[in-house]
């Protein structure tokens, strides 16, 4: 009986404690227009660190902007990422990306007054750039929900033949082209 018990108050207690998160989708333009911050550049620094008073991990991360399509907050941006690694303490948020030293990226940031500009939409606001080996163009890894030009929607087919890396050049055209429909709106 004791057990039985037992078991009862860690299952009544266990909802407490957890918490979900659900990323829906963005399409493309609606996440070009509502971020105020598109940075490509490249990750000079990732460093977790404690936040909420020790009770969880985030990482921050600094990138050099190499170039902004929208917005500006200077030579450097530091952003926060949840989740993160700190001696032998982690917090695991799924969906949020990492990053390395070295990387190449296109990000959508977020800010709210006082805290750490963030990634918009976790994942789907974090793009990498890789070169391709053959032709050593580079290459915006395949967005998830876009179509080519941008601006129509496009819908989420798993293992769709017509996502594939764009070069950078494209990318920021489609980018600048959403930017400038909205602007005529």
């Amino acid at each position: 009986m004791r057990r039985l018990l037992i078991v009862a108050a860690l299952l009544l207690a266990a909802p407490a404690g957890l918490r979900a998160t659900v990323v829906i989708p963005i399409e493309f333009r609606e996440l070009v227009t509502t971020t105020p911050i598109i940075v490509h550049g490249h990750v000079t620094d990732v460093r977790a660190a404690f936040v909420d008073g020790r009770r969880s991990v985030d990482t921050f991360v600094t990138v050099a902007a190499d170039e902004y399509l929208k917005g500006d907050l200077g030579d450097y941006v530091t952003f926060r990422v949840p989740g993160g690694e700190l001696g032998r303490y982690r917090t695991i948020f799924l969906g949020a990306p990492e990053f390395r030293v070295g990387e190449e990226v296109v990000l959508f940031l977020k800010t709210l007054p006082g805290q750490a500009p963030f990634v918009a939409g976790l994942n789907q606001g974090a793009y990498r750039i890789v070169e391709n080996a053959q032709t050593r163009q580079r290459m915006v890894t395949s967005p998830v929900v876009m179509s080519r030009d941008g601006v129509e929607s496009e819908p989420v087919v798993r293992g769709a033949a017509a996502r594939r890396p764009i070069a950078y050049e494209a990318f920021r055209d489609i980018v600048r082209g959403v930017l400038a429909k909205g602007a005529a709106k």
